[in-house]
């Protein structure tokens, strides 16, 4: 059989999985494309407006804030507990498994990870009680620690705030890194690492020359993953800090929910969700090259 028919006979097999994309995420998406087309309150006719939400967008100072902080996001919710994620996950294969037992690597990998299991409105509600100004456990300690100076109103200040949410981000997402770092690591031979420390070679040498090259296939994965939930991150906000104070922690997600639902400006609201999906599908077209390109240069 040929290469065509052998592709041609895996599509009854995709036609599921097609009809399942087309009516959870296709006609959503052409709907609400549609929608930031027009004057609408979500209630009533909806009125054509052209480019209208768009010209507007442009020159919203609000919007592109959102996105400022948005970067910031991104840092506390992919860059940071990738880079953390990786150094755990060595660290727990390389020595904690090797000099104790695998036994403890895995409970102190069920205690990282504990976090991603908590739904994200338990994960907010406790950390809003832990940096309460007031009764909060994170200024009670700076207190008694003698450093009453230190104390802020972590989430209610917009110099704090958005630190703050940062904060709580990297607490949260270093589970995933670490989990899919260690599964990653399975596959690597033992021998290499046995090879190396006879020649000499540090923990530190063994991580940058054996564990990063080894699973930079995962790290591809995590960076794509983690990018792709902190552009579209919206309940850390909601429960947090709700955009504020002022504005400071506002992203594009939760503006388009402000205008959505507080404003009833559906059209405008349409207008935001539609570029961020495609800064998100730009980006993910971008990591996937990058990530063919790795693997064809390893080849």
């Amino acid at each position: 059989m040929s290469k065509r028919g052998e592709r041609l006979g895996y599509l009854p097999y995709l036609v599921p999985g097609a009809l399942l994309f087309t009516a959870v995420i296709g006609v959503p998406f052409l709907m609400n494309l549609g929608t930031s087309f027009t004057e609408w309150s979500g209630v009533g006719t909806p009125e054509w407006a052209g480019l209208a939400n768009y010209r507007e967008l442009s020159g919203d100072g609000e919007f592109w804030a959102s996105f400022r902080h948005n970067a910031l996001v991104i840092v506390g919710m992919a860059l940071v507990p990738t880079a953390i994620g990786l150094v755990l996950a060595a660290l727990l294969t390389d020595l904690i498994a090797r000099n104790f037992g695998p036994r403890v690597a895995s409970v102190l990998r069920a205690c990282v990870y504990l976090p991603q299991v908590l739904p994200m409105v338990v994960a907010g509600v406790v950390w809003t009680w832990l940096l309460n100004p007031d009764g909060g456990a994170v200024n009670a300690v700076l207190r008694a620690a003698g450093l009453d100076a230190l104390a802020r109103n972590w989430l209610g200040d917009p110099a704090t705030a958005l630190w703050s949410v940062m904060v709580v981000m990297v607490w949260v997402q270093i589970g995933f890194p670490l989990v899919v770092f260690m599964s990653g690591l399975q596959r690597i031979d033992p021998s290499l690492y046995e090879a190396a420390e006879i020649d000499g070679a540090s923990w530190g040498r063994r991580f940058r020359h054996i564990t990063v090259p080894q699973i930079r296939p995962e790290i591809f994965v995590v960076l794509l993953w983690t990018t792709i939930a902190s552009l579209k991150v919206f309940a850390p906000i909601y429960v947090l800090t709700k955009g504020g104070p002022g504005g400071a922690t506002n992203v594009p997600s939760y503006y388009s929910y402000l205008n959505f639902f507080d404003k009833t400006d559906v059209g405008y609201g349409s207008a935001i969700s539609t570029v961020l999906t495609l800064i998100i599908v730009a980006l993910t077209v971008v990591f996937l090259r990058l990530q063919g390109q790795s693997s064809e240069g390893e080849r």
